[in-house]
C-alpha cells in the first residue's frame, strides 16, 4: 500500500512539457510535414522521358495548400530529367497535367494512464499519464498524366504517387519530448551538409565602388583594362623592324 501511494505522488508531481508557440500563420512544422510528403511523393516519379523535349506544365488542376511550393517542386525535377520547359501550350512538344488529392496535416494524441475522475461531493482526481505520444502526419497524394501536345494522346497510363511524412513526441512521467519521424531525419541530414567552398558569403556591411569608366579606344592598339593595368603590344612598324634587325647579313 505504501509504495503504492508513493507511485501516485510521483505520477501527481511529475511535470510535462508541451510547447506549440509559432509566430507565423503557420508552424514550422506544419510546413516540414507538408514539404517533405510532397518532396517523398515526387521523388517516386521518373522524370526522364521527358528529356531534350519541348513540355508545358498544365497546373489548373492543382488546389491545395503550399501549392507554390508543389508546382515548383515539379518544375524542378523536369529540368533535371532533361525537359525544356515553355510557358505556352502551343511551344510544346508534351504537356503534362498535375492535381493533387490530398496535400495536408493531421494528429494524433495517445497516452497510457488513468484520466481524470470526477467524484461526489465536487471533488474530482487528477488525470496521470505515464506514457504519452504525440503524433503528427503530413500526407500528399499527387497525380501526373502526360500527352502529346499536338496528337492530344496519352504518353502512358499516368498515375497518382502518395506518401507520408511524420514527426512524433513521446514523454515518459512527464519527461521528454524523446523526438522521432521523418522530418527529424532531413533535419538532421540537412545538418551535416556542408556549402560549397566556391559559393562566396554575402557581407555582413554594405559597400559599393563607383562604376567603372568605359576605356576609351586607343589608337596605338594598346588594350586597356578596368583593374588599370595595360597588356603592352608592340606597333606593327616596330615588330617588323625588330625583325629586319634579327635577320642574317645575307638575307638583308
Amino acid at each position: 500500500m505504501y509504495r503504492l501511494f508513493l507511485l501516485t505522488l510521483v505520477c501527481l508531481t511529475v511535470g510535462c512539457t508541451s510547447t506549440k508557440t509559432t509566430n507565423t500563420a503557420r508552424s514550422a512544422k506544419e510546413q516540414m510535414l507538408v514539404s517533405n510528403a510532397v518532396d517523398q511523393s515526387l521523388d517516386k516519379v521518373d522524370f526522364s522521358p521527358f528529356a531534350n523535349r519541348n513540355v508545358f506544365l498544365n497546373e489548373k488542376y492543382v488546389e491545395c495548400v503550399d501549392k507554390n511550393y508543389v508546382v515548383s517542386s515539379i518544375r524542378h525535377r523536369l529540368l533535371r530529367g532533361g525537359a525544356r520547359l515553355v510557358s505556352k501550350e502551343e511551344e510544346a512538344d508534351l504537356i503534362i497535367e498535375a492535381r493533387t488529392g490530398v496535400v495536408g496535416t493531421h494528429s494524433q494524441e495517445a497516452y497510457v494512464g488513468i484520466p481524470e475522475i470526477v467524484l461526489p461531493g465536487m471533488v474530482s482526481l487528477p488525470e496521470m499519464r505515464l506514457m504519452e505520444r504525440n503524433n503528427q502526419k503530413g500526407i500528399a497524394k499527387i497525380g501526373l498524366v502526360a500527352y502529346d501536345a499536338k496528337t492530344r494522346v496519352p504518353l502512358g497510363a499516368g498515375g497518382m504517387s502518395l506518401a507520408e511524412s511524420d514527426h512524433s513526441n513521446y514523454f515518459i512521467l512527464g519527461v521528454g519530448p524523446y523526438q522521432g519521424g521523418s522530418i527529424n531525419k532531413e533535419l538532421k541530414e540537412g545538418k551535416k551538409v556542408k556549402g560549397a567552398t566556391n559559393i562566396q558569403k554575402i557581407p555582413q556591411s554594405v559597400a559599393f565602388n563607383a562604376p567603372v569608366s568605359s576605356p576609351v579606344a586607343d589608337p596605338s592598339g594598346a588594350l586597356h583594362l578596368a583593374s588599370g593595368q595595360e597588356e603592352v603590344k608592340p606597333k606593327p612598324d616596330e615588330k617588323k623592324s625588330a625583325e629586319v634587325s634579327d635577320a642574317p647579313v645575307w638575307a638583308k
